[in-house]
């Protein structure tokens, strides 16, 4: 994929931008967002990622564009679990609702940087070493097995970052806004929000580590990598509060997730054996195994998100209908202020 210096400029400014746009807003008017607020701003996101996906297939050929829309769906759900996990943090820290979407918009941003480091650090290896595709896909193999077994997520905001910093540090339990610390009596003292962002980066950190690996096994480009990574969190701030309790009613979204990371890992395995290269496997030489297409690839994504949502939210359903309760949609916060 032949991507100019003007491209990438360009993207690295818009991307910046809505950043800022973001932050500016947040800034000034921290607030719980209206229904009709997050709905448009999360439309305006997943539309952007449609009309770059079509824009890339277009100009730089329907392979690259079935790369992006594979590797941005992916991407995706993996960041609507780390979504997850951002409710859970959020409750166990009981993060006032109109400082939560400051919280969000700096977890989302720590984990846009993480993943631009592993992106950078993900194109060197595989540049210099093949043989990276066995580690990635050993990698995604073992955690598609984990999530199968862990069927319920762990409280996450209780890691050993958290805990260090909570008995080396001073804190306060007095909220102020995105302020990190504060003055008490003439000595510095840490706010709830420090272990809400320790929270946050420690997970983001975490989730870096399976979604690069995965997104490489779709596509060796750097630039689909980073721009699928990209669309993949813009909207989570406003998914966050457009579906609420909708989140927990996914109780089948880490198996999807396992199948999906399980698929890839296997992906990444028969590529790394057709393009081996290590002696002691076939004597160096390329193994003559087949390779998934990344059209299958994409099906395969699209079916097994389809059937983990529908199952989900069916066996919800079921419980709440058996235990005689109707879910009841998430109050709107009111008219625009």
């Amino acid at each position: 994929m032949n991507v100019s210096g003007l491209e990438w400029a360009i993207t690295l400014t818009v991307t910046m931008a809505i950043l800022l746009f973001d932050v500016i807003v947040i800034g000034r008017r921290p607030h719980e967002p209206t229904r009709r607020e997050t709905a448009g701003y999360l439309t305006l996101y997943v539309g952007l990622a449609i009309a770059f996906g079509l824009w890339t297939w277009f100009f730089h050929g329907s392979q690259y564009g079935l790369e992006f829309f594979a590797g941005w769906l992916t991407e995706y759900s993996l960041s609507v679990d780390n979504l997850f996990i951002f409710l859970i943090i959020m409750a166990s820290f009981k993060v006032p609702r109109i400082y939560q979407q400051q919280a969000l918009l700096v977890g989302i941003i720590l984990a846009l940087v993480f993943r631009g480091i592993f992106i950078a650090l993900g194109a060197v290896a595989i540049q210099q070493f093949s043989w990276v595709f066995y580690l990635f896909g050993a990698f995604l193999v073992y955690t598609a097995v984990k999530l199968v077994r862990d069927t319920e997520h762990d409280d996450d905001a209780d890691n050993a970052v958290v805990r260090f910093a909570q008995k080396r540090l001073k804190f306060t339990d007095t909220w102020d806004g995105l302020k990190l610390w504060v003055r008490d009596n003439g000595t510095r003292v840490m706010t709830p929000m420090f272990l809400v962002i320790v929270a946050l980066g420690t997970t983001d950190l975490l989730f870096a580590l399976d979604s690069i690996p995965a997104i490489y096994g779709l596509t060796r480009e750097p630039y689909l990598v980073f721009t699928a990574n990209v669309f993949a969190l813009m909207g989570l701030r406003q998914l966050y509060f457009l579906l609420g309790d909708l989140l927990k009613r996914l109780v089948y979204l880490s198996q999807g997730l396992a199948v999906i990371l399980g698929f890839i890992g296997v992906k990444l395995l028969l590529h790394a054996l057709h393009e081996n290269e290590l002696p002691f496997i076939n004597g160096g030489e390329h193994v003559p195994v087949p390779e998934i297409p990344t059209l299958a690839s994409l099906g395969v994504i699209v079916v097994t998100l389809l059937i983990t949502t529908v199952a989900s939210l069916y066996k919800t359903r079921v419980h709440d209908v058996r235990n005689g309760r109707t879910p009841e949609p998430a109050p709107d916060s009111g008219p625009p202020r």
